[in-house]
């Protein structure tokens, strides 16, 4: 079998995947979204800030999520525990 040649890598300039991450040290600033650089600072922190903003009902709903969760995983672990002694108790010690 015949090798394909590689082709060369040639940078056309395009962004993929932006790594413009707050906090890291090479973070550029502003909105790294194409065609945001029409928007002010301002802008864009109000923005932010109004789509931050949660209702009550969205809290109250977010916080049930959370608890339901967290309910769910206790719930795994307790029947694993009574599992296990139950087997301990009719099949290991008997």
């Amino acid at each position: 079998m015949a090798r394909k040649k590689k082709e060369k890598f040639e940078d056309d300039g395009r962004v993929i995947a932006s790594m413009n991450v707050d906090g890291m040290p090479w973070h550029m600033g502003g909105s790294p979204a194409p065609g945001a650089e029409n928007i002010s600072d301002e802008q864009a922190e109000a923005n932010r800030a109004e789509l931050t903003k949660l209702s009550k009902k969205d809290t109250f709903f977010m916080i049930l999520g959370v608890v339901g969760a967290a309910l769910a995983v206790a719930a795994v672990f307790a029947l694993g525990y009574l599992a296990f002694i139950l087997f301990a108790q009719f099949v290991w010690f008997k």
